[in-house]
């Protein structure tokens, strides 16, 4: 197996996190102020005692000040996007309520694991050959000569 596939759960949390995300956005376009002016020359803090920490358990967002930007109207409209929550959220449902994959059989993989040699053998063999052959015949057919 090359990789994992995301789960049905992955993909929809997914969506539903760029929705959210699209939303907040949204809410902080519209509330945003003004940047503040930034002063030429910031005054010198005085070091403290102890190092700062900053704890991350608060958003950050509530001291982010972004510039004002139209994004115009929402793509789609609240009523479409609420049918389109109501379905994902259906659509996880079903997810979380199907059964889980069968293991890997028992006999598919002993067959695998007989031919990954053979396989392996006839490849070191042969596939040199039919990437040769395959590489000369489109060479010819590119320049019109044969080789």
């Amino acid at each position: 197996m090359a990789g994992r596939e995301p789960s049905m759960e992955d993909i929809l949390a997914s969506i539903k996190k760029v929705i959210a995300e699209e939303k907040e956005l949204r809410s902080a376009v519209q509330v945003a102020a003004p940047l503040a002016p930034v002063d030429p020359e910031p005054e010198p803090e005085e070091a403290p005692a102890e190092e700062e920490i900053l704890e991350l358990d608060e958003p950050v967002v509530e001291e982010l000040r972004l510039p004002e930007v139209d994004l115009g109207p929402p793509l789609v409209s609240e009523d479409a996007a609420e049918a389109s929550r109501s379905r994902l959220a259906a659509l996880q449902e079903a997810a979380a309520a199907a059964p889980p994959p069968p293991a890997v059989n028992p006999l598919e993989q002993m067959v695998r694991d007989m031919l990954r040699p053979m396989l392996k053998d006839w490849l070191d063999q042969n596939l040199p050959g039919i990437v040769d052959e395959h590489v000369k015949r489109e060479i010819g057919r590119i320049t019109g000569q044969g080789l």
